[in-house]
C-alpha cells in the first residue's frame, strides 16, 4: 500500500509559496480588524500646512498633498479590500459553480443556451460592466462587488464546466454510475471533489483580480466614495506627483501588489495541496511502478469497501470452457 499523503493544510503550510501567501493575507486580516478599533490618526483629516511631510514619529509614512496621514489611510483602506475580496469571492464562486454544473451536466436543451450566455457575458470586460452598473445604480462598494462577482463568476463557470465534463467521462465515474449511484451522489462524491483544485485556483485568481478591479474602478471614480479610504483612490490622488514624491505612490502600490501576489500564490499552492491524485498517493505509486493504488481507487470510485482488492474470476467461473 502507498503511504497516505499528509493533510492538505499541512502540505500548504510546508510550501514556501503557501506559507508566504498565508502570512501576507493573515497580516492583511489582522490590520483590517485592528483598523476597526484603532488608527494612528484620522484618515480623512486634512491639514494644508502639513502637506507632503516625510515619514516621522507622528506620521509614520508621511502625508499626502492634502496633509492627510498616509499610514492611517493605508490601514483604513485594508477594510475596503477585505470587503471587496470576500464579497466578490462569494458572488463569483456561487455564480461560477451554478453555471458550471448546469452548463456541463444539465440537459442539452439547457446546456447550449447557457454556453451561449457565458460566451456573451465573457465578451463584456469587468470594468465596462461596473461602469454600466454604476451609471444605473450609482457608484459604491456594492456595485464593485456585483460587477467583479458577475464578471469573474462567468469565467470560473467556463473553466470549471470544462473540468467537470472531462471528469464525467473518466472510468471511475462510469464505474460509480454502473454501481448504481445516482447523478447527485456522483456529483457530490466524485465530480466536485475532483474539480475542487481547478475551482480553488480560479477563485483565488478572481480574488486577486478583484483587488485590481477595485483599484481600477476607484482610480476612475466608480469605486468607494471619496469619504472612504481606498488603495485605488490613493493611487488616483497621488499619481500626478510620482516624479516629485515617489514614496507617496509607492505605499498603496506596494500594498496592492503584495496582496494580489499572495492570492495568486495561494491558489497555486492550494491546487497542489488539494489535488486528489497527490492526496491519495497515485503519483507516488505510479512513479515507483507499484500497482497497489488500484484497489483503493476502484473501491472509492464504485462505492465499495476501500482497500478491498478486486480479484479477477477464474476462467471457468466466467462462463467460459475449462
Amino acid at each position: 500500500m502507498s503511504a497516505r499523503r499528509p493533510h492538505p493544510m499541512r502540505v500548504l503550510l510546508r510550501s514556501p509559496r503557501g506559507a508566504f501567501a498565508i502570512g501576507v493575507l493573515a497580516l492583511l486580516a489582522v490590520v483590517a480588524i485592528v483598523s476597526l478599533f484603532w488608527l494612528p490618526g484620522n484618515p480623512n483629516y486634512a491639514n494644508a500646512f502639513q502637506a507632503w511631510l516625510p515619514p516621522s514619529a507622528e506620521h509614520w509614512l508621511g502625508t499626502d498633498g492634502s496633509g492627510r496621514d498616509i499610514a492611517s489611510r493605508l490601514i483604513a483602506g485594508s477594510r475596503v479590500t477585505i470587503m471587496v475580496v470576500l464579497g466578490a469571492a462569494l458572488v463569483s464562486g456561487v455564480i461560477g459553480l451554478v453555471l458550471a454544473v448546469l452548463a456541463g451536466l444539465g440537459p442539452r436543451a439547457l446546456r447550449e443556451p447557457l454556453i451561449i450566455l457565458i460566451d456573451v457575458l465573457i465578451a463584456f470586460p469587468t470594468l465596462l460592466l461596473a461602469i454600466m452598473l454604476a451609471a444605473v445604480f450609482g457608484s459604491g462598494i456594492p456595485i464593485v462587488i456585483a460587477a467583479v462577482g458577475i464578471g469573474f463568476g462567468v469565467q470560473i463557470g467556463r473553466v470549471v464546466r470544462a473540468e467537470l465534463r472531462q471528469i464525467n467521462a473518466e472510468d471511475f465515474v462510469l464505474a460509480a454510475r454502473a454501481a448504481g449511484l445516482n447523478r447527485w451522489a456522483i456529483l457530490r462524491t466524485h465530480l466536485l471533489p475532483n474539480a475542487a483544485p481547478v475551482f480553488t485556483v480560479q477563485l483565488s485568481l478572481s480574488m486577486g483580480l478583484a483587488i485590481l478591479a477595485e483599484a481600477g474602478l476607484s482610480y476612475l471614480g466608480f469605486g468607494a466614495p471619496p469619504s472612504v479610504p481606498s488603495w485605488g483612490r490613493m493611487l488616483a490622488e497621488t499619481q500626478s506627483y510620482i516624479a516629485v514624491y515617489p514614496t507617496v505612490v509607492m505605499w498603496p502600490g506596494l500594498a496592492i501588489t503584495l496582496t494580489v501576489l499572495a492570492f495568486f500564490l495561494l491558489g497555486d499552492a492550494l491546487r497542489e495541496a488539494m489535488d486528489p491524485r497527490l492526496r491519495f498517493g497515485d503519483r507516488d505509486s505510479a512513479g515507483s511502478g507499484g500497482t497497489d493504488a488500484t484497489p483503493d481507487t476502484l473501491g472509492t470510485a464504485t462505492g465499495l469497501v476501500p482497500g478491498l482488492p478486486i480479484t479477477p474470476l477464474p476462467f471457468h467461473q466466467r462462463g467460459g470452457r475449462p
